[in-house]
């Protein structure tokens, strides 16, 4: 199932605040929460997220990660 749109959570303000948490919506309505990331770390947009699969937005995120640890 791909993905309709996504949204992001709102960015911490401060130390002890969540991080912020990808949601995925998809083109059958249901949604889900995929996961949280440290925003000083990587950044997402929702636009990113548009058509990718499940499996597409964990890929993204982890090449987002490796291209951060390898800088």
């Amino acid at each position: 199932m791909k993905i309709k749109y996504a949204t992001i959570s709102k960015m911490p303000l401060s130390l002890f605040d969540p991080m912020p948490e990808v949601t995925a919506h998809y083109e059958d309505g249901s949604e889900e929460v995929l996961f949280q990331y440290y925003p000083d770390e990587i950044r997402f947009t929702p636009s990113e997220f548009v058509g990718l699969t499940r499996e597409g937005a964990f890929a993204l995120r982890h090449q987002k990660d490796t291209n951060y640890l390898q800088n």
